[in-house]
């Protein structure tokens, strides 16, 4: 006799007390293969229904795992419900179809109402939702690309690898992994690639752990984020590696899904390695909201030796255009090799969709980051009225590896108040180690800048700066002239402590 046969025969069951609470240890251990339900390992078989089914079994009994075994499952849309794991098992494969026609919704279209409803997993209103395992998911990425018209620029240290390709017009599914207003959610260890859009996409979403996770897309991957954070609350990213095409990993601030973007707040990210052609972490672009007591520390953001436009854009990117606002951000022990860009931060005026007091930057921390073969200089750069507020820059080598002309000394620099936020937007700067435009409130302490050989700008440009206070900054020597700081309409600038 089973136990639970013995169990409802020998023991009195009172109002079906004892029944439901059998039930409930029950499914707390209900774990089912998707091979169970007809799915086919061989790679060919469209296996969306399959799998789908498991969860939906796996759901009604209470919760549990979907085990996902070795072996190549071909898939379309599935959609993750509250109290599910599904785990990938080592040396499984859940491959991403590449007809666009196999990511929609079967029972309920009206699930998804944002801007894309095409993705491999999605969940919406789940609670303790889990991906695990050491297998893989890969979207087929190349699939949904083809040739891009844009034309490459000027300058080979502004191109950008992602730019050469663009997703076709039937569409693509993006973000290959979106969980929207979910709770307790956690991606972990498992393998990520070729997503043909956005990797893994959270939106207002609370208690997010993201663990021990791999993501490799092509360099050249168009708008393939790593990993973005959009309107959510209590994330942790820890332990992941990131090579794609571009942003690794994006913080967000928008509402595709309803009228307001909520808070993004109390994020740690910690002992990650970014590589991509475009940023490696980064607050923006879509800004409309705050972002307040955000971390991100203790990571490797490089490139090898590669062409220019496969490069990182900026290591560090802080970005400001939509209305919203930064309060809070520290930034420490970053280590980063051939970002075309160490540090940039901007606060711009593209659009503002909500009327917020709280509107701008302040309170940015960036402590021991130690940066070599940089292209373009770093910069903070607010805007006439719209001036970034405290700022502290400390214990930090840059160091640059592209000369520039001293004709760029003269060269005015535009506003582009309104335009897309990049640190190549202003061009080569007039300053060879870090331009400051609109700033109030700086302070750089025990910061050493290093040039090439015949560099002949300023280390430093201040415009429109007023209160910083410097302390034991190092420059290489400078060709010319040109003093190590060159000020403009700047006050209150302070050398505290001179280099020893």
């Amino acid at each position: 006799m089973r136990r639970r046969d013995f169990l409802s025969s020998t023991l009195p069951i009172v109002g079906g007390i004892l029944l439901l609470e059998y039930q409930h240890a029950d499914a707390a251990t209900v774990s089912r293969s998707i091979l169970e339900f007809g799915a086919k390992p061989d790679g060919k078989t469209l296996n969306t229904s399959s799998i789908q089914h498991a969860i939906d079994a796996v759901s009604q009994a209470g919760g549990g795992t979907v085990v996902v075994p070795a072996g190549t499952f071909l898939s379309g849309l599935i959609e993750l419900k509250s109290k599910v794991n599904l785990n990938l098992a080592e040396g499984s494969t859940l491959l991403g179809s590449s007809s666009i026609y196999d990511y929609k919704f079967a029972s309920n279209p009206s699930a998804h109402n944002g801007p894309n409803p095409h993705h491999l997993i999605f969940a919406m209103n789940a609670d303790d939702v889990t991906i695990s395992g050491t297998g893989t998911i890969d979207g087929q990425g190349s699939s949904f690309w083809e040739p891009s018209d844009k034309a490459s620029p000027a300058e080979d240290w502004a191109g950008v690898a992602s730019h050469d390709l663009a997703p076709k017009k039937s569409g693509r599914p993006s973000p290959l992994l979106l969980f929207v207003n979910c709770r307790h959610l956690a991606v972990q260890d498992v393998h990520i690639q070729n997503s043909p859009g956005w990797t893994l996409h959270a939106i207002n979403s609370d208690s997010v752990s993201i663990r021990g996770i791999t993501i490799k897309n092509p360099v050249n991957g168009p708008n393939t984020d790593g990993i973005d954070i959009t309107g959510c609350q209590n994330v942790t990213i820890s332990n992941c590696s990131i090579e794609t095409g571009d942003d690794a990993i994006c913080l967000k601030s928008q509402n595709p899904f309803g009228p307001e973007p909520r808070l993004v707040k109390d994020v740690s990210i910690t002992n990650c390695h970014l590589s991509t052609c475009c940023n490696g972490f980064k607050i923006g672009t879509e800004t409309e909201g705050g972002f307040e007591n955000i971390t991100f520390s203790d990571s490797v953001v490089f490139n090898c030796e590669v062409p220019y436009k496969e490069r990182v854009i900026a290591g560090v990117a802080l970005e400001i255009v939509d209305g919203g606002w930064i309060d809070g951000v520290i930034v420490k022990n970053i280590k980063m090799q051939r970002s075309r860009t160490p540090i940039f931060i901007r606060l711009g005026n593209r659009k503002r969709v909500h009327d917020y007091p709280q509107h701008g930057i302040r309170n940015v921390d960036i402590d021991n980051v130690q940066a070599s073969e940089a292209l373009v200089p770093s910069s903070i750069s607010g805007l006439p009225g719209m001036e970034i507020r405290s700022v502290t820059l400390s214990h930090m080598s840059l160091q640059d590896s592209l000369r520039g002309s001293s004709d760029l000394v003269k060269r005015p620099v535009p506003e582009k108040d309104t335009a897309y936020p990049e640190s190549r937007m202003f061009g080569m700067l007039p300053a060879s180690g870090l331009y400051v435009r609109h700033v109030r409130d700086l302070h750089l302490n025990e910061v050493t800048f290093t040039a090439p050989s015949g560099e002949s700008r300023p280390t430093l440009v201040f415009d429109d700066v007023v209160g910083a206070r410097l302390s034991e900054i190092r420059s290489s020597p400078i060709s010319g002239r040109m003093p190590v700081l060159l000020q403009n309409n700047s006050s209150d600038v302070q050398i505290l402590k001179k280099a020893g």
